[in-house]
């Protein structure tokens, strides 16, 4: 279990990077409101990418609320849930569509009503598309953040009324942000999957998922809807240092999964975009501007280290702690 959480964690140093590729080339371009209407709510869903401290508030050994995470968090050393040393991607979203500088976690029992009119983060570190991957790490499945999304309706129904509510929940802005746990973990090292799947069933699977999620979620009311890719997790460091070989080379296999889930993730997008007319749904890729920081460091600011190995140690040198 230790190596699991190991694992779990070896690739959250690159939110920073991948927060930047989202938020300044897609999201407030692709899923602004139209004529400067004001973003009432951020509210996410997904994984540890995007989880603000949920899992403090849950049964579960998936926790960061202790030193060092946080370390540069608010004014330093303030631990506070995220998978980070500080801001993570829900955060970086919120303020970008200035709704607020910080995305509190649902399950914060010091929320106060105008938290959640302006959006929270329903997401659970651990948690993946895969039923399975949730249930193992003993954390929030999709089912279940749409569950408390559904809590969180009534909620704010009783503080401002049924118009506002549905003004709300029709304008606000979702993320969400999920699945590189099933790749990396759920598949890559429990043997219950791979008896029964291999990679393009197991991405149907996932995908298959995705749909009823989504599809639940705009029966909620949701309309507004960006998706996140995932990363190239064949290069993140664990994986580098496990299947990479003595190079650490990244591991074509981990990332021939994620381009195929990734492609079917994209064209499920356009799919429910044609379906549901009225709504904006859009996929947000990360996986190239994260692949193209890797294969040239120099370009995006990485002067001292030029090799692919060094700017992959760099970028996890933001967050080194998430591996220990």
């Amino acid at each position: 279990m230790k190596f699991l959480f190991q694992n779990l964690l070896s690739h959250l140093p690159l939110i920073i990077l991948w927060s930047f590729a989202i938020v300044t080339q897609h999201t407030s371009v692709v899923l602004s409101l139209p004529n400067n209407e004001t973003v009432p709510a951020v509210i996410v869903f997904g994984d540890s990418i995007v989880d603000t401290g949920n899992n403090n508030f849950i049964n579960t050994i998936f926790r960061c609320n202790f030193h060092p995470y946080g370390k540069d968090f608010g004014g330093g050393n303030q631990p506070s849930g995220r998978f980070s040393n500080g801001i993570i991607p829900s955060d970086i979203i919120a303020a970008k569509f200035g709704v607020k500088k910080i995305l509190p976690p649902y399950f914060d029992p010091k929320l106060q009503p105008q938290d959640l009119l302006t959006g929270v983060s329903f997401a659970s570190g651990g948690s993946g598309y895969d039923p399975l991957t949730s249930k193992s790490a003993s954390v929030l499945s999709l089912t279940d953040q749409l569950n408390k999304f559904r809590e969180y309706k009534s909620k704010i129904e009783e503080i401002v009324g049924e118009n506002r509510t549905a003004t709300i929940v029709s304008k606000g802005i979702y993320i969400l942000c999920t699945g590189s746990n099933d790749i990396a973990n759920t598949y890559s090292f429990s043997p219950i999957r791979r008896a029964h799947y291999d990679i393009p069933a197991y991405t149907d699977l996932m995908t298959s998922q995705a749909t009823n999620f989504l599809q639940e979620l705009y029966g909620l009311g949701a309309r507004r809807i960006g998706v996140i890719g995932l990363p190239a997790l064949g290069c993140v460091p664990s994986q580098r240092t496990i299947k990479g070989g003595l190079l650490r080379n990244c591991s074509d296999s981990e990332n021939q999964a994620t381009m195929l889930f990734n492609t079917k993730l994209s064209s499920l997008i356009d799919a429910l975009s044609k379906k549901f007319s009225e709504a904006r749904l859009v996929y947000l890729d990360i996986y190239n501007p994260l692949l193209k920081m890797i294969q040239n460091p120099a370009k995006y600011g990485n002067k001292t280290h030029q090799t692919k190995d060094a700017v992959a140690r760099e970028i996890s040198k933001q967050a080194y702690f998430a591996t220990v």
